[in-house]
């Protein structure tokens, strides 16, 4: 079975497309950093007591005065930079993987039921996508954050606030899965093996879970690697504003937003550094999800 997947035209593609092949090589050292941040990383970032402003702002390795022991150099609170990435990465790929996992469930299911059920049904759901639609994602996210935000005591927010960021740009990234799902089901509830199924008085539901749904998850996977970049970014931007995630779990977006503030006083390290952590890893992300995008379509032709 395995000989059989390594031999799949799918496969054969990946391995003769070499900008694929490093984009994944780069996502798959990106989440290997984030992973095992508390085991790879040279200082933890998160204690506190291990801290000393005496460290501070000391430069990346190649400048007068580096430090071999902060190769990316340190930030106003003595954090090694380099670390700070590795623990950052980490909360934006968690952040990015749940709320893309919620949006696919979310809008796999409306998808689904739109596309199967018809008629009325699929009209209301996608007016109601196509009204959501009307608004960015980062709007989206940022007016959920602030209606639960407000809804919550101010002594829970800090502690609750990755799960509602995680809530509030899946919601926002729903309508993506449920209009390609929606398109790919209207194809298939037509075809001769889901006539069969209903001809021998197999349920609706259970012929478009057992049936139609495993034939329409090619185009969402294609639609969740994209969209795990849209994610992540669109966490960064909330971060960047102030209103994403607490210092108490900083992203890539909160490192730099706080590195920002010393840009111009010749400490650039501190933002830049962080910021090229992220264009890399949307970067890569964005290129493996375009290649299997091609990939996919070029196997259905």
């Amino acid at each position: 079975m395995m000989l059989l997947w390594l031999q799949s035209d799918l496969v054969h593609g990946f391995r003769h497309a070499p900008l694929a092949v490093v984009s994944a090589l780069v996502v798959t050292l990106l989440i290997l950093a984030a992973v095992f941040a508390p085991w790879l990383a040279p200082h933890n970032p998160m204690d506190v007591a291990s801290l000393s402003l005496l460290d501070s702002f000391k430069p990346p390795f190649g400048m007068p005065t580096a430090d071999p022991a902060n190769p990316l150099g340190t930030d106003n609170q003595g954090r090694d930079v380099l670390s700070a990435i590795m623990y950052g990465l980490r909360v934006s790929l968690l952040v990015g993987f749940c709320s893309i996992l919620l949006a696919a469930m979310t809008g796999g299911a409306i998808g689904l039921l739109a596309g199967y059920a018809g008629g009325l049904v699929d009209a209301v759901l996608m007016r109601i996508a196509d009204i959501q639609l009307t608004f960015p994602a980062i709007l989206s996210a940022l007016l959920i954050d602030g209606i639960i935000g407000a809804m919550l005591p101010r002594t829970m927010r800090e502690s609750v606030q990755i799960y509602v960021m995680i809530f509030a740009i899946g919601i926002s990234l729903w309508p993506g899965f449920a209009r390609t799902i929606r398109g790919s089901t209207l194809i298939e509830r037509d075809k001769d093996y889901v006539l069969a199924a209903r001809v021998i008085g197999v349920s609706a539901w259970r012929i478009a879970l057992t049936h139609v749904l495993p034939n329409v998850l090619g185009p969402v996977l294609v639609v969740g690697t994209l969209g795990l970049g849209m994610a992540i970014l669109t966490e960064a931007t909330l971060s960047f504003l102030g209103v994403g995630l607490p210092p108490t779990h900083p992203s890539l977006g909160t490192l730099i937003r706080f590195g920002n503030d010393f840009l111009f006083s010749g400490q650039w390290w501190v933002t830049v550094f962080p910021g090229l952590a992220l264009v890399l890893t949307v970067l890569s992300i964005n290129l493996l999800g375009d290649w299997l995008r091609d990939a996919l379509n070029s196997k259905l032709r």
